[in-house]
């Protein structure tokens, strides 16, 4: 049986975030799925300082499986406090040593087991990222994001909702040259210059998507970072204050000849409201940006982990 084994070595990053329930029965498949495939792999899970002891259920299973396998780990990782989606994934992808190396954002398993093999049999035909989406269709608020994204990010590949996916070694360390910080993985992955492609599966109907509170805010940065939005919404606002400030001008000259008000005191006071209230806005804007970018350029470390458990 051995020998039917595929040779590379493959890890998979697990985010794991309050997910008790779960989290057991997701990592049973996973190890399963991977030792029928697999002669060596990894599992890393990332703990994003859960509250409710998510860790306990990787470990009560770790300690179930045969101690003398030698082929393969599980290893959690643990955040120091809760740092997000991105932030922890990160975390856990740069801790891993696999040729190639499975995504999972959540454990909502959504799928057949047998689609990790379908992912990963279709990478090696040229790919060097391939993700599984699935056919459901995606919530409004998400479709007008990745509209809005793919319309103005003007990236290689275009990007939508996936469940999870695999890289090479070799996206791995494309990556890693392009930037020192992955905000957003999916745009830095999209804009790799490398081959992508995507695999849509029918789904089974048994898992709900779970929200992440740092989801909307990944969202904003993103569309600041990657795409011309801001630069659009701030030519918007120009233009709409020189409408303003057009009309105010007409408006004094007409008051003038027909009201003959106190010189120059009402269209000053008028004009200065709306042209300090759109300067506040664009102000704000760029402020925000700036923010972003100090934020990714400056800061000295990505995110922060407590300890690395080696359960096998």
């Amino acid at each position: 049986m051995e020998q039917n084994k595929e040779k590379n070595f493959v890890s998979a990053v697990v985010y794991c975030c309050n997910d008790a329930d779960r989290i057991g029965a997701f990592v049973k498949n996973l190890d399963e799925t991977l030792a029928a495939n697999f002669l060596k792999y990894e599992i890393v899970i990332v703990n994003d300082a859960s509250d409710d002891d998510s860790t306990k259920p990787v470990k009560d299973y770790a300690h179930r499986v045969n101690e003398g396998e030698k082929e393969h780990t599980i290893t959690i990782l643990n955040m120091s406090y809760r740092q997000g989606l991105e932030a922890s994934m990160n975390a856990g992808l740069n801790l891993t040593i696999g040729d190639f190396v499975f995504e999972f954002d959540s454990v909502n398993d959504d799928y057949e087991w047998s689609l990790l093999m379908d992912v990963y049999r279709h990478s090696l035909t040229g790919y060097d990222i391939v993700s599984a989406r699935s056919n459901k269709k995606p919530r409004l608020s998400s479709s007008f994001y990745y509209n809005l994204f793919n319309r103005y990010a003007h990236l290689q590949h275009t990007i939508g909702p996936e469940t999870f996916r695999i890289l090479s070694r070799r996206a791995i360390n494309r990556i890693h040259s392009i930037t020192q910080s992955i905000p957003y993985r999916k745009a830095a992955y999209a804009n790799c210059g490398l081959a992508i492609d995507t695999i849509i599966y029918n789904t089974t109907g048994k898992a709900n998507k779970k929200k992440y509170d740092d989801r909307r805010i990944v969202a904003v940065e993103s569309l600041l970072l990657f795409t011309d939005v801001p630069f659009r919404a701030t030519m918007i606002l120009a233009l709409v204050m020189f409408l303003i400030s057009m009309s105010v001008g007409v408006y004094a000259v007409l008051y003038k000849f027909l009201r003959n008000p106190i010189e120059g005191w009402t269209t000053t006071i008028f004009f200065m409201s709306f042209g300090f209230s759109g300067l506040f806005i664009i102000l704000a804007m760029v402020i925000r940006y700036m923010q972003t970018l100090v934020r990714l350029n400056f800061r000295k470390k990505d995110y922060l982990f407590e300890s690395i458990e080696k359960l096998q």
